[in-house]
């Protein structure tokens, strides 16, 4: 009788044309990939296509109109956002409390270009608050939270910069930033090294008169090296990119944490038994690995540097060359901050629904480009996703058009920009009180006593308490006891 039992319930099962059950259950998708709150990074959404930031009239509550962003009255909102940083940002706090006495950056004019987040708001309104006037601009298309940009807009800074900007936008941005009668930045602080490089070509006057620069990624730091070389560098520039406090944190434990939040908010994908091939093992690549790795990923490594794949192949991953496992992945990440990493001959060979996406800052890693041709087919599917389709139905999920994923299709740990952003500043302060001469026309990294203090600011938050060197310990090690404890080349 339990037969009969249960073939009534495979009767039941299928009265139901599955059909129409498809049907519904794929409207209700598309329905929710196209309401405001889909888009994961910023809760407005950037596809309601009305006018343009730029033609739009807008001022905020003290009728200032010095600032573009896509709607001035998400302002409490966003404020509500900054608020929520705040709390996971103490030491910049701190260092806002500590300093705003003395007003380190007084006259100082700082024009910034970066991710345009609640977590860089803080450190916006600490610069602002340590007495620097600032303008900004968005240093990647898609991570502009714009509530948080109108609340920085309605508190005074002049800010330029809303989700979703094109090419011409993007530009546009940084020069409203830099070309401005009566207000000449003394202060550059840049992620991307975009806006050094347009004060550079576009601006040379202003250029010449910079006090110094402050870069905080691989790809700008690169910049920098190369006009440095040219001797065309006429102004101190600090490497941010490459203190301990970005490389070890920022770029490891952020990205351990951020790359699975990318790939599930855009692609709901389950990473148990999946083939992943991440290609570069500097500390974004060890990140994502570790991640990946932990939900049980079979991962694969790509590496050029041979110290760098003898620590992945210690790790316990396959060090392999991308064409090798191109056939087989299901997901491919790219995080070298080099260009052409993926080519349209490694897109053309990968599987159907395997999904490729780049952790690095800029989007030259994947070929794109190589992607707009006719005879391929993009669909949108949601915010961020893209299916490329191949002639014979082949299909390739793309995030963020080969963008940063993390910024562009999540949000970032709070706690670890903090770290970044408290280095920023001290690197600002630095730079802009410097005594003449104290730094040449050259790049520098920032003094190990200062990733050090970056770091002690972070520990209470942990109840984290330091052990203390005796005198004859001190000795010893030939330190000094307050530090620094690290070599300069750590």
């Amino acid at each position: 009788s339990q037969q009969i039992q249960f073939a009534d319930d495979m009767q039941e099962f299928t009265k139901y044309p599955t059909k129409t059950g498809r049907r519904s259950l794929s409207r209700s998708i598309s329905q929710s990939s196209t309401d405001s709150y889909s888009s994961a990074a910023s809760y407005t959404d950037s596809s309601d296509d009305e006018v343009s930031p730029r033609e739009k009239q807008q001022t905020n509550s003290k009728g200032s109109s010095n600032f573009c962003v896509k709607n001035i009255k998400q302002a409490e909102f966003g404020r509500r956002e900054i608020e929520i940083a705040e709390q996971d940002m103490s030491a910049l706090i701190s260092l806002r409390k500590r300093a705003q006495g003395e007003k380190p950056l007084a006259g100082a004019k700082i024009v910034g270009c970066t991710h345009i987040t609640a977590q860089t708001a803080v450190l916006i309104e600490t610069l602002c608050a340590l007495g620097a006037q600032c303008r900004w601009s968005a240093c990647n298309i898609y991570s502009t939270q714009n509530e948080v940009a109108a609340a920085l807009a309605e508190a005074g800074v002049a800010v330029f910069a809303w989700k979703g900007e094109s090419e011409d936008d993007f530009w546009w941005c940084i020069d409203r930033c830099v070309n401005i009668d009566g207000w000449q930045a003394n202060m550059i602080l840049d992620d991307g090294g975009d806006l050094t490089h347009w004060v550079y070509k576009k601006y040379p006057n202003v250029f010449k008169k910079i006090r110094g620069i402050v870069e905080e990624s691989v790809t700008g730091v690169h910049r920098l090296y190369q006009l440095s070389k040219a001797g065309k560098l006429c102004v101190p520039a600090m490497n941010v990119n490459d203190s301990v406090t970005k490389q070890k944190f920022d770029n490891l434990y952020c990205c351990r944490e951020s790359i699975l939040d990318g790939l599930k908010r855009t692609t709901d994908v389950m990473f148990g038994g999946k083939q992943v091939v991440v290609c570069g093992y500097g500390e974004v690549g060890k990140g994502c690995c570790a991640a990946l790795k932990a939900l049980g990923a079979i991962v694969y490594v790509t590496e050029i540097d041979p110290i760098c794949a003898l620590q992945a192949c210690m790790d316990g991953f396959r060090v392999v060359k991308l064409s090798e496992v191109i056939r087989q992945v299901d997901v491919v990440i790219t995080c070298t901050g080099n260009k052409n990493v993926v080519t349209r001959e490694h897109l053309d060979r990968m599987k159907n629904s395997c999904i490729v996406c780049n952790m690095g800052h800029s989007n030259t890693e994947i070929d794109v480009t190589s992607l707009r041709t006719p005879e391929l087919t993009w669909e949108r599917v949601r915010s961020q996703v893209d299916h490329v389709i191949w002639p014979d139905g082949k299909r390739v999920v793309l995030l963020a058009e080969g963008r940063l994923l993390n910024l562009s299709c999540s949000t970032v740990p709070t706690f670890v920009l903090s770290i970044t952003a408290t280095t920023q500043a001290l690197a600002l302060i630095e730079l802009y009180n410097a005594p003449e001469g104290r730094y040449k026309q050259d790049v520098y990294l920032l003094p190990k006593k200062m990733d050090e203090y970056v770091a002690s600011l972070h520990l209470p938050s942990f109840d984290a308490h330091l052990t203390e060197l005796t005198d004859d310990q001190a000795k010893y090690l030939g330190l000094n006891k307050n530090g620094p404890f690290k070599p300069n080349y750590y």
